[in-house]
């Protein structure tokens, strides 16, 4: 008998290499060689280079006859946030692949779409990681009709896929990915030979039938999607699933969507009868207090298409070290660093000796550059421990040169503000033209500026 060749493959990438090594020279992370059995392949193609006569050709089509799928046949999960996040709703024939930590809630969410597309079309959940029992007992505790909810408690991908080629579902959730296996591989569930095959073999089938398939994954310590980087690449949609300790609300944001616009965030409230989504974000992630407080500045963001938003806070006060610290939560430390310098440089504010603290309110975390002006404006606030104006929001990136340069959807923006009863407005001036929103904008060309009408 012929002995069984080992290879290692990177369970980030899904390289495969002859011999084991520290660090994987693909993608350079460290201990992600994983050991394999390797599956001898009969090669069915012609020999030599450039001979493809033998080879059997495909038909080439022009785009124009494609006939694209209209956007309406979509199917809506019966969670606005979640169609919202998802471009409008589940996609027939796509691929979904859903993240988040142990115990957010992502079979309950699942499961509840499950129920609100039963009632239309046929569906089907499979789960490897609980019983027929346990999903019954989750359905009966979130108030859903167990009758049209049809379960599978199956681990062996050929079984799945042949239960789902009999049933034929419109909508079918895997819970989990790494729970499956197929038998054309040696390695055990979860490696990353398995991951990979049995997600490849998910999505052919999606996109044979027109099945829309949601894949449940799991995530690591460091907060990444468990398996290799490939199979992002093989899914249409990425969706994580986030939420602060204690928290009662869900966010789920998309990085990756190919029927629409990625980096969307949806807002949930874990109940005792499920998720609901949160029409209002803006409400809650602003603070409940009357009063301004010193440190405090609204600020006017966008998540995806929408506008948000959200309450920074600065905490500027004497320092006992000889490097004073700077901590940021929800924003990227290298922009405050980049800030204070700013603030120094053209506005006279010196605070090379003060701890600062920057947070941005309900665990939204800020990428764009939109937020400096209000940074800014709390740190100002803070420094001088003064509130700034009741009803005041603020929004524009600030360059190295003091100057503050205009954002996008700037009037989108105001109107956001107006109808969260804000009736002033700090702004780049480039924002101002054509604006028509009920807000009393006022425009600066200078943080100097900006400051000293404060």
């Amino acid at each position: 008998m012929a002995k069984a060749k080992s290879i290692y493959i990177c369970r980030e990438c899904g390289a495969s290499f002859p011999k084991w090594s520290g660090q994987c020279p693909d993608c350079n992370a460290w201990n992600s060689l994983e050991e394999s059995v390797a599956v001898a392949t009969k090669s069915t193609g012609p020999k030599g280079r450039g001979n493809w006569t033998g080879t059997a050709s495909a038909e080439v089509v022009t785009l124009s006859q494609v006939r694209a799928e209209d956007a309406s046949q979509r199917l809506a999960s019966g969670l606005s946030e979640l169609d919202r996040v998802l471009g409008g709703g589940l996609v027939p024939g796509s691929v979904v692949l859903l993240g988040g930590d142990p115990g957010i809630g992502k079979s309950t969410l699942l499961l509840q779409v499950q129920d609100a597309l039963a009632a239309t079309s046929s569906s089907l959940y499979v789960t490897g990681e609980e019983s027929a029992a346990q999903v019954a007992m989750r359905a009966r505790r979130l108030g859903l009709n167990p009758e049209r909810l049809q379960c599978l408690t199956e681990t062996s991908l050929d079984v799945v896929l042949a239960t789902a080629a009999e049933r034929r579902p419109a909508f079918m959730v895997v819970d989990s990915i790494q729970t499956l296996w197929t038998e054309a591989l040696q390695s055990a569930p979860g490696a990353v030979a398995q991951v990979r095959e049995c997600a490849a073999r998910l999505v052919q089938f999606a996109k044979q039938t027109g099945c829309a398939v949601v894949l449940v994954g799991h995530v690591t310590k460091e907060g990444a999607l468990a398996g290799p980087r490939v199979l992002e690449h093989m899914v249409d949609a990425v969706l994580y699933f986030e939420s602060d300790s204690g928290s009662r609300y869900r966010l789920i944001r998309a990085v990756k969507n190919r029927f629409g616009a990625a980096n969307e965030l949806g807002v949930f409230a874990m109940t005792e009868r499920g998720l609901k989504a949160v029409g209002n974000p803006s409400a809650i992630f602003l603070s409940g207090s009357q009063e301004p407080a010193p440190g405090s500045c609204v600020l006017v963001t966008r998540e995806g298409t929408r506008p948000l938003m959200v309450e920074v806070q600065a905490l500027v006060a004497p320092s006992s070290l000889s490097n004073p610290r700077r901590v940021a939560v929800g924003i990227d430390p290298n922009r405050l660093a980049l800030l204070l310098a700013v603030m120094n440089r053209h506005a006279g504010i010196q605070i090379g000796d003060q701890d600062v603290f920057i947070n941005v309110a309900g665990g939204i975390r800020i990428t764009e550059t939109a937020s400096d002006l209000a940074i800014a404006l709390a740190l100002k606030s803070s420094l001088k421990e003064k509130p700034l104006p009741k009803g005041l929001v603020a929004f524009g990136e600030i360059g190295l040169a003091g100057e503050l340069r205009p954002v996008y959807n700037g009037e989108e923006r105001l109107r956001e503000a107006a109808g969260q009863g804000f009736d002033q407005a700090l702004v780049p001036e480039g924002n101002l033209k054509g604006v028509k929103a009920r807000v009393t904008a006022r425009g600066c060309k200078t943080l100097a500026q900006a400051l000293a009408w404060l």
